[in-house]
């Protein structure tokens, strides 16, 4: 009986020594004969399977940082000094710095990081800066971080990004977009036009050619030569892109813009049975703007407008503009279909188009236009649905 009693004891306290420990390696499954102490082994084991669990989200939450091309350092405050907490293998790779666990250390490697996290007393910061990487010609990067309390612990997060890295990238994709667009284009022209040109070709070898023969020649050469102009006019237009000349401003009223554009479009918005809101009429803001330029783009939106409300039962389009700090914005929405959300990021490409008529530029030339005015073009859903293009530019 004493030994059994000792046993008792001695498992007990193991058990909540364990526990205590953090220490889940013991297997106490085997001491079912001590039922008195099975809720006890049942908390041991919950302990034992929640430990397993985020030693595992620990690792993946790891691999995961570990893969991103952002560096990342997450520091930990302990009493009055910063230790490393995680430091992504992308941060220790990219700036030559081994996985050190303080930061005086990080410090001796990367002062100048360094020094601008303690001038700013380890509060959060956006910016950029100059770092020298591998000894070779310094690089920019733009830095974040943020701080936060979990749990009483402070915890400060760096994100490093190299912005040459970012820039390359958007030009990838830019131009990855740029040249599925074109190839579809040309393959659209040439596919038919090399067809067509091979049986021309069978067609000659003949010794005597039919009058049947000579509709399908007739028939082929008119095609071709359709092919033809339109990938003419196709190059005509990546032209217009590529060459877009320098803006010659004047001095202009909003006001006159908008009327001189209206001018043009009256006829379409009449014989369409569209209701035009506007409510800059009354306007006098002054622009220095290239006005053919500029009214290229109004009437690239307006007839984009118009193609939008072809199955709308009330046709709207609403014009307003509002001035704030120096800048204007000028808003042109309709009521019309919407774009679709799968392609809106989309709508900017060259070449790109959902209209059977449409060469694809209208959307890419007023961006370039508005920007060659030291402006810009953006989209934007509202909340009731209807489509909006937003052109902002400089009040002089």
């Amino acid at each position: 009986m004493y030994f059994y009693i000792k046993s008792a004891f001695s498992l007990y306290e193991r058990t909540i020594s364990a526990i205590l420990r953090n220490d889940f390696t013991s297997d106490f499954s085997k001491h079912k004969a001590y039922k008195n102490y099975a809720d006890l082994f049942h908390l041991y084991e919950n302990l034992k399977n929640k430990q397993k669990e985020e030693v595992s989200k620990d690792i993946v939450y790891r691999s995961i940082l570990n893969t991103i091309e952002t560096g990342i350092i997450i520091l930990q405050k302990q009493e009055n000094d910063w230790n490393i907490f995680l430091m992504n293998d992308y941060f220790s790779e990219h700036f030559d710095v081994p996985k050190v666990s303080k930061w005086k250390y990080l410090k001796s490697q990367l002062p100048s990081l360094c020094t601008i996290i303690e001038e700013q007393d380890f509060q959060e910061i956006k910016t950029s800066l100059e770092i020298r990487v591998n000894q070779q010609d310094t690089q920019t990067f733009v830095l974040q971080t943020s701080r936060s309390a979990i749990y009483n612990q402070d915890y400060f997060v760096v994100l490093l990004d190299s912005i040459q890295n970012v820039i390359e990238k958007k030009e990838k994709e830019a131009w990855g977009n740029l040249m599925k667009v074109i190839s579809h284009e040309l393959l659209n022209s040439i596919t038919p036009i090399r067809s067509l040109s091979q049986n021309l070709h069978e067609l000659v070898q003949q010794e005597t050619i039919s009058s049947e023969d000579l509709d399908d020649m007739k028939t082929s050469v008119s095609t071709m030569l359709r092919r033809s102009d339109h990938l003419q006019q196709f190059v005509e237009s990546y032209r217009k892109l590529a060459m877009l000349p320098t803006p010659k401003k004047e001095r202009t009223s909003l006001k006159n813009l908008i009327y001189s554009c209206f001018k043009i479009m009256n006829p379409l918005f009449q014989k369409e049975e569209i209701e035009v809101v506007n409510a800059i009429s009354d306007s006098n803001n002054w622009l220095e703007i290239d006005l053919k330029q500029m009214e290229q783009v109004f009437i690239n939106l307006l007839t984009n407008c118009i193609y939008a409300l072809k199955e709308s039962e009330k046709k709207q389009i609403f014009i307003s503009a509002e001035t704030k700090e120096n800048r204007t914005f000028i808003t042109i929405a309709d009521n019309g279909k919407g774009i679709e959300p799968e392609i809106e990021n989309k709508i900017f490409l060259p070449f790109f188009t959902t209209r059977k008529e449409g060469a694809g530029i209208g959307l890419t030339l007023s961006k370039n236009i508005i920007e060659a005015h030291g402006g810009y073009l953006a989209y934007r859903k509202n909340e009731d649905d209807k489509t909006t293009f937003v052109i902002c530019l400089i009040v002089n």
